[in-house]
């Protein structure tokens, strides 16, 4: 299994002490930076920068051949993209003046508090992380095109704002900071998330869990394992879902049910990168990228104390949001004939035709499982489907059930009146109009949402306005 590095390009660590090198080594290894260059001539690092791409630099200003100052102008002609850390014995006012002139990220004095350091190239890497997630939005703006489409062959759409979904999946991919995933059960944010993987980490393990329903002691016994005899009946040590996913993807799926207990925990793993298991006093490094989703409003569950403001800040690094069926009806005629094509094989029938009013029907329907709904609707008609054109009978069931309950989308649209209310005989003709209009003529479907027989309908629009 190939073990993803972080971070995405490396840390490129310039002094000719030995010692200084071995010891920032050290601390690197001891905070997760595991993708870094060490080098101890002056001269190499030049031909280091030459054949490959460096995110953040670590310099020391005096040494022989090539000096750190005369190496940093360098850098900063020819290299501007990459941060630079002046890290130097040097007290000297008018030489940190000099750096700070070339644009470096920051200037620490020898012998600098570990702590310091990796927050200043943690710091860097951000900084890098996001530039370049900049400069790959906008390219893939001016270009408006996918580079992987493969990537997303399980997502069936043609939708636009599911193509630029996708263009920025494309550009936070190959980061290690941790994506969040929302939007209404049954959009596909297990397929997101797959999605994701398959662009940063292929090659590793992905692991998902639906966090619903599971309590303090579940999720952390899931999550970082036990040792043996860590609670009655853990009869041998086992592996978490972050040890067994290292290198990987570990998808945590409706976090917003996670307990607050739990989300501390959370929290705590994702702010240090250490969790123990359960029955251990040992730390261990956590090496995988944590990818969220939920369909709760999470912004309403901070509001009621029920979701930690800290973790939401933590885990929106990175926020997608898949939108409803509803809002991307355009792909419905797609999904259809996907649903009918896969579900056919499945049940071993011939594929149906499907009748021209079924789109029709399931555009005016709201669809409040969203993709996962539709397919159950396509499995049920399908099921009892013998031959010739599919029939509508068991859709008009599953939209009919559910329509005389409004979205609240649709509940809460407030009704104004100018000082003069219209008739009932007015309201009604309103009313069939929008119908007649939703249903783009079809009067079978308009009575259907109506919640009046197609016979009441027509003798309605016989008798006219008067």
């Amino acid at each position: 299994m190939n073990t993803a590095k972080y971070p995405s390009f490396p840390v490129l660590i310039v002094d000719d002490d030995v010692f200084i090198l071995q010891s920032v080594e050290t601390i690197f290894k001891a905070n997760r930076i595991t993708n870094y260059i060490a080098c101890q001539d002056s001269r190499k690092a030049v031909e280091i920068l030459n054949r490959q791409k460096i995110e953040v630099m670590l310099l020391d200003l005096t040494m022989p051949h090539i000096s750190g100052l005369d190496l940093l102008h360098l850098i900063r002609r020819e290299y501007p993209e990459i941060a630079v850390i002046v890290i130097t014995g040097s007290t000297e006012v008018t030489t940190a003046i000099e750096c700070m002139k070339t644009g470096i990220f920051d200037y620490l004095v020898k012998a600098v508090e570990p702590s310091k350091l990796i927050a200043s190239v943690k710091r860097a890497i951000e900084i890098s992380e996001l530039k370049q997630e900049n400069r790959s939005l906008r390219m893939h703006l001016f270009y408006d095109e996918i580079h992987s489409p493969e990537v997303f062959s399980e997502i069936i759409t043609n939708n636009k704002q599911m193509h630029s979904i996708f263009m920025y999946i494309e550009s936070i991919a190959n980061t290690n900071q941790v994506v969040l995933i929302t939007g209404e059960t049954g959009v596909g944010k297990d397929l997101v998330a797959k999605a994701i993987h398959l662009l940063s980490r292929k090659d590793t393990s992905y692991k998902a869990i639906n966090i619903a329903g599971l309590d303090d002691s579940m999720f952390s016994d899931t999550l970082f394992g036990h040792e043996k005899g860590a609670f009655t009946g853990a009869e041998r040590y086992r592996k978490g879902m972050i040890e067994d996913a290292s290198g990987g993807t570990v998808f945590l799926d409706e976090i917003g049910d996670l307990s607050v207990a739990s989300q501390v925990k959370l929290l705590r793993l994702l702010e240090s990168g250490e969790y123990n298991p359960l029955g251990s006093d040992i730390y261990k490094k956590i090496n995988v990228r944590i990818i969220a989703g939920t369909n709760r409003n999470l912004q309403k569950l901070m509001d009621e104390g029920l979701f930690r403001k800290d973790l939401y800040y933590r885990l929106s690094t990175y926020h997608i949001h898949i939108p409803p069926l509803r809002e991307r009806l355009d792909d419905l005629p797609l999904l259809i004939d996907h649903f009918l094509k896969e579900i056919s094989i499945e049940l071993g029938k011939k594929k149906p035709t499907p009748p021209p009013e079924l789109y029709t029907l399931l555009e005016t329907y709201h669809f409040p499982g969203n993709i996962r709904e539709l397919k159950s609707m396509m499995f049920d008609a399908i099921s009892r489907h013998k031959s010739g054109i599919l029939s509508l009978k068991s859709f008009k069931e599953a939209t009919g059930q559910r329509e005389k309950k409004l979205p609240p989308t649709i509940s809460k649209v407030p009704v104004t009146f100018s000082e003069r209310l219209p008739t009932l005989n007015q309201v009604s003709w309103i009313l069939i109009d929008e119908a007649m209009k939703r249903a783009k003529g079809n009067k079978s479907i308009a009575a259907g949402l109506l919640g009046v027989t197609p016979q009441a309908l027509s003798k309605r629009l016989i008798r006219g306005r008067d």
